[in-house]
């Protein structure tokens, strides 16, 4: 699943390119992909905006547009926003087609289907689920240590687990827990309530310095994801841990070691973290 260095990849390709195009006509090809409102209004309603800006919070994209209207979009496990000429065809993929000025279109590509989109007022967005959950972004400048430190004690179970839940802090999926984690020293299985204060220091520092270094190496590419312009990212040749069973810990040489949380694999050095 795009992650927040992915999605923020994404931003970054397509905002030059879209910014004050008109979106001339919406073509819905999978109508499961559009959660509100129904496919039809979506296609009307979508009609003639034009694109003023693009933002993100954690993994959702915020399209706004004139009269005061936001298109949202996760991309979920396999979902792709690419920007094409309009004389390319549509893959057999692709759920959902913008037609925009100049011939220039953006196509929404998603294998598995699960990405979905949602257009909603302006007015609705801090109110609206759910966006209206979504804990701090986690490269939000104004989630200081302290604010972290604060969210983090308010928190029980298990630090990865915590980490996990968008409530928290909004962004981070299984990859980059699994890298954050492995930044800071501490095992994933480790409960909250045990960490010292130094412990949910370098927590946060390795959240910040992860994932930045993630968005500059513009993202994870192990299968689908690519960014606005097909391009892949380049951190998968710079994971540490994840998906690294059995390779030497970069620090240690100690194997690393792989076990299952709450269905999801996590990988780990049980010298380098305790």
């Amino acid at each position: 699943m795009p992650e927040l260095p992915e999605v923020e990849t994404v931003l970054r390709s397509l905002k030059p390119k879209v910014l004050g195009r008109k979106i001339n006509r919406v073509t819905v090809i999978n109508e499961k992909t559009i959660k509100k409102p129904d496919a039809a209004a979506f296609t009307r309603c979508l009609e003639g905006q034009q694109i003023k800006d693009i933002n993100r919070h954690g993994k959702y994209l915020l399209f706004e547009l004139s009269f005061s209207l936001m298109l949202v979009v996760h991309l979920r496990m396999t979902g792709r926003l690419l920007f094409k000429d309009s004389s390319v065809p549509p893959d057999r993929y692709t759920c959902v087609i913008f037609q925009l000025d100049e011939g220039k279109e953006i196509h929404f590509q998603d294998v598995r289907k699960f990405g979905t989109m949602y257009l909603i007022s302006c007015d609705e967005l801090d109110s609206f689920p759910p966006l209206c959950i979504l804990g701090p972004d986690a490269l939000d400048p104004k989630l200081t240590l302290d604010l972290f430190i604060k969210r983090l004690e308010r928190r029980h179970g298990q630090v990865k687990g915590v980490l996990l839940n968008q409530s928290f802090i909004a962004g981070i999926g299984n990859i980059y827990a699994n890298e954050i984690l492995w930044k800071a020293g501490i095992h994933p299985e480790r409960g909250v309530d045990s960490l010292r204060l130094q412990e949910k220091e370098r927590l946060y520092h390795a959240v910040r310095e992860v994932l930045s270094t993630a968005v500059k190496l513009r993202g994870t590419s192990l299968r689908d994801y690519v960014d606005g312009d097909g391009n892949p990212g380049e951190y998968q040749h710079h994971r540490r841990v994840h998906g690294r069973e059995g390779e030497p810990c970069p620090l240690c040489g100690h194997p690393i070691i792989r076990i299952k949380q709450g269905g999801r694999s996590s990988y780990y050095c049980k010298i380098c973290q305790d």
